[in-house]
């Protein structure tokens, strides 16, 4: 009857003198798996450009139907996205959108914290996507 007593008492004091594994959360960050699906963002090429095509692959492929993409044509006849959005949301984080991309296009990023207050900013437009300021916060 006393003998778990002592096994936890001396369980409890070998931790108790150890160092702590706690870290700091917003200042100190874990690393993340080489394999994390984090949130989205567009792959842009050397001019600043994003690389998207419009060809509605991912869009397609998307198990949660969270992309929505509307594309359009210049007069040189490339193909483009008018619209392109992500609800994140909605999004399962399964990173088929990325393997179907055939231009290497979309990607996912490493961050595991996308937190914010309204819906609104969890839908990711293409301006969002390109400029990643959703990814510093």
């Amino acid at each position: 009857m006393i003998m778990p007593l002592i096994k936890g008492l001396k369980y409890t004091l070998g931790r108790f003198f150890s160092k702590p594994i706690t870290i700091q959360y917003p200042e100190e960050r874990r690393e993340v798996a080489p394999r994390w699906r984090g949130i989205h963002y567009f792959n842009v090429d050397e001019n600043g450009m994003f690389k998207c095509v419009a060809c509605g692959l991912c869009a397609a492929v998307c198990p949660s139907k969270c992309i929505r993409i509307k594309a359009g044509e210049d007069e040189d006849g490339v193909r483009y996205p008018m619209e392109y959005e992500i609800n994140a949301i909605r999004c399962i984080y399964c990173g088929f959108c990325v393997e179907a991309c055939p231009v290497d296009a979309i990607r996912m990023g490493s961050k595991y914290d996308f937190t914010d207050y309204h819906r609104e900013d969890f839908r990711l437009t293409i301006d969002r996507l390109v400029t990643q300021d959703y990814l510093d916060k």
